[in-house]
């Protein structure tokens, strides 16, 4: 009988213990976090920013998650929620926290100083990995070591050319640690196949060495992997000097490793480039993109949304930040799209999501997204390195 008590016990506990974690679904946690000398209370940080300005669809709202930032790039989130932020003009790597889940950081972590562009930042079973330009930096377990931030190179050997030497990293479904390795120079087409690239590294090993996986890749600075078919879905930027409107830059699709995107020989799929053109094989013989997302808008961040608190459309669907140009007449990006994609992964629309932070008829520009985060809650975080803040954007039908 004292067995059948335990038994009876034991089973209302785990009952109760899962009915606790389904309520906890969907929603914000309380993070407590260590004082220390690398931490900056931001709770009362504003940004005096035109939020009035950004569009939206209806039920949507955007707030300012956390300000004071400097030149927020990529970012990437924990188990239990903590924000990892990279930076590509500044040298900085930081955590944030939002510590009373009201939906705002309150605090701010300095993990790294005087790193070489350290854009890249990746986060995977208690680590956090960071890219420089040439190096792959792992902090150990760092949600319990915010206050004493200690890291390891695990790789040192990638090119060191600045021009595109900035990365997005992120670990793929394999466990491998995607790192991309942009074309030094506007156009080129380099002897060594490491460039222009998406590489894969086992952080797993004493001695990692690069597998190229991807191709003829300009430039991507933000990939995912669907959330069904597991396929890599990455953008790239197009190259500059040929016009306003020619080439598009990209979001691409691999499918296997090894394919060719088509860098330096041709562009958007069928813009055949001027001065290598004739040196490749025909566009056939490359991977045609997925979606033409339009010339010079440089798109960065991408993620597939995977919460419960948008609309149910949005499920599945890519989110990506256009980062805007710099060398266009008129200027274009500045926003945030939306990309529906089928269930046989082919693309059969886009949408403007967020915009705003560029006024068209003046020209002038006071935000530029970069990249895109799910919190928990299902809400979006999307960093601007311009108004040096992350801002949060949430849904309610009411």
């Amino acid at each position: 009988m004292n067995h059948l008590r335990i038994l009876s016990i034991s089973l209302s506990i785990g009952l109760l213990a899962i009915t606790a974690s389904c309520q906890q679904k969907g929603k914000l946690s309380p993070i407590q976090t260590p004082d220390g000398s690398n931490k900056v209370d931001i709770s009362q940080s504003t940004a005096d920013l035109p939020l009035d300005k950004i569009l939206l669809p209806e039920g949507f709202k955007i707030e300012v998650w956390a300000a004071d930032v400097p030149n927020a790039r990529s970012m990437a989130i924990s188990d239990n929620g903590i924000i990892f932020v990279g930076n590509r003009q500044e040298n900085n790597v930081y955590a944030l926290v939002d510590e009373n889940a009201d939906g705002k950081a309150d605090s701010k972590f300095i993990l790294a100083e005087d790193l070489r562009m350290p854009n890249g930042v990746a986060y995977k079973d208690g680590d956090l990995y960071v890219a420089e330009v040439s190096r792959i930096l792992r902090f150990k377990d760092i949600k319990n070591n915010l206050n004493n931030p200690q890291f390891e190179v695990i790789y040192d050997q990638y090119p060191t050319e600045g021009h595109h030497g900035w990365k997005f990293i992120a670990f793929g479904p394999d466990g491998l640690l995607y790192v991309p390795v942009g074309a030094p120079c506007n156009i080129c087409d380099p002897e060594d196949e490491i460039y222009a690239s998406i590489t894969r590294l086992d952080v797993t090993q004493a001695n990692p060495t690069p597998e190229v996986y991807a191709h003829g890749v300009r430039n991507t600075v933000g990939f995912a992997w669907h959330p069904v078919s597991g396929d890599l879905w990455f953008t790239d930027n197009g190259r500059d000097m040929m016009g306003d409107d020619i080439p598009d830059c990209e979001l691409n699709r691999v499918t296997e490793a090894g394919q060719h995107f088509g860098y330096p020989y041709w562009h958007a799929g069928t813009v055949k480039d001027p001065e290598f053109g004739d040196k490749g094989k025909p566009a056939s013989e490359y991977v045609q993109p997925a979606a033409k997302l339009g010339a010079h808008v440089a798109p960065l961040g991408i993620r597939f949304y995977q919460g419960d608190m948008f609309p149910s459309a949005y499920k599945n669907q890519a989110i990506i930040a256009k980062h805007g140009s710099w060398n266009r007449s008129k200027k274009s990006g500045y926003q945030v799209v939306t990309v529906e994609i089928d269930e046989s992964g082919n693309v059969t629309g886009q949408k403007v999501f967020a915009s705003g932070w560029l006024d068209d008829a003046s020209q002038e520009v006071w935000g530029r997204p970069v990249d895109v985060q799910e919190l928990p809650d299902g809400s979006l975080l999307i960093s601007d390195d311009v108004a040096n803040c992350i801002y949060r954007v949430s849904y309610s039908k009411e």
